[in-house]
């Protein structure tokens, strides 16, 4: 591209003011236009970089798109877009941003199912003091259990460094085993486990009911593929202890929601703290909603106030890494499937 050539930059988010006027910032060459909810059919024609959630155009529609920058960090909605799958456009997630307060999400869950915190806010909705409450609050030393992390990405890497910090066992699976460190992934400084030192055992991904029973917690934060769907299956939760726990954040497709709801009903693993599903909004006649070993939160485990601003950081870096014709952060490798 020559270096008068104008770079048409398509926000399709409600990015705030101050965040468009930092973009804008960067380098006179490109030219940041916020569309939201809709992008016209003039702009997205003349757009060569789209940051989008949702809204992905048909490729006739946006002849120079040469990049699309996702605002989330998984992005198997976006291969379900014919323009996402084209080899010749570049797709990016914001993955890394959301690292940190998953896994603070995840280790809450752990440490709500250790302390019975579910019996707890049944008890005091009640106003009820329990006769023997040392009979039915007996957490376990935190390091003398051990977690077990599905995928070793961002939000693994960032789960394991705070379980190691209490002084946890930590597993993790892994698909490819060879390369344990990150790849130019973004990551938030002092967050994670970037060289994968940190945990005692890393399995392979199609042995993950190897490692699920050792674990008093099995965290899933992998990816959605067509290799990852159903990877939690009943294989996995009946190698499960009966008192262990399942914490899922990632996506509702790589748990088999039927097996857990007969592992969960059964008592075949202590609890499950969920918070994505196969269907999303959760169907009011799911089974799961009635169960008491189970956590609900609606797909929020990802979101905080600022993330607008995090996710705006990855942008940033990765304009100008494009100005500069550098490789991008985050890129989708499409034989992988994220």
């Amino acid at each position: 591209m020559s270096e008068l050539e104008r770079i048409v930059v398509t926000l399709a988010i409600d990015f705030a003011d101050e965040i468009v006027d930092e973009l804008r910032e960067i380098s006179p060459r490109l030219q940041i236009e916020r569309h939201f909810p809709d992008v016209p059919s003039d702009v997205i024609a003349r757009t060569e970089v789209l940051y989008t959630v949702h809204y992905f155009p048909e490729p006739e529609q946006a002849p120079k798109l040469r990049w699309i920058q996702m605002h989330t960090a998984g992005m198997n909605h976006a291969l379900d877009y014919p323009i996402a799958r084209a080899e010749d456009i570049i797709a990016t997630s914001t993955s890394g941003i959301h690292a940190t307060n998953m896994a603070h999400c995840c280790l809450m869950m752990m440490l709500m199912f250790n302390y019975n915190m579910r019996v707890a806010f049944d008890l005091q909705s009640r106003a009820e003091w329990p006769a023997e409450p040392y009979a039915i609050f007996q957490p376990v030393d935190m390091e003398r259990q051990t977690v077990g992390i599905v995928g070793y990405g961002s939000i693994g890497r960032e789960l394991a460094r705070l379980c190691a910090g209490m002084g946890m066992t930590v597993l993790a699976s892994k698909r490819d085993l060879r390369n344990t460190a990150e790849v130019k992934a973004y990551a938030l400084e002092g967050a994670g486990d970037p060289s994968g030192e940190i945990p005692d055992r890393i399995y392979p991904a199609d042995t993950v009911a190897s490692m699920a029973r050792d674990c008093d917690y099995l965290v899933v934060t992998v990816p959605q593929t067509e290799f990852s769907e159903h990877l939690i299956d009943d294989e996995v939760l009946e190698a499960m202890k009966e008192s262990a726990v399942l914490v899922n954040v990632s996506r509702g497709a790589i748990v088999d929601e039927k097996a857990l709801i007969t592992a969960l009903s059964s008592g075949q693993i202590a609890g499950a703290a969920l918070d994505v599903f196969e269907d999303e909004p959760l169907p009011t006649i799911s089974p799961l909603w009635n169960l008491d070993n189970v956590i609900i939160t609606p797909h929020v485990a990802g979101f905080t106030r600022d993330i607008h601003e995090k996710a705006a950081r990855v942008l940033k870096e990765n304009l100008i890494r494009y100005l500069e014709n550098r490789p991008l952060l985050n890129q989708l490798d499409r034989a992988k499937g994220y």
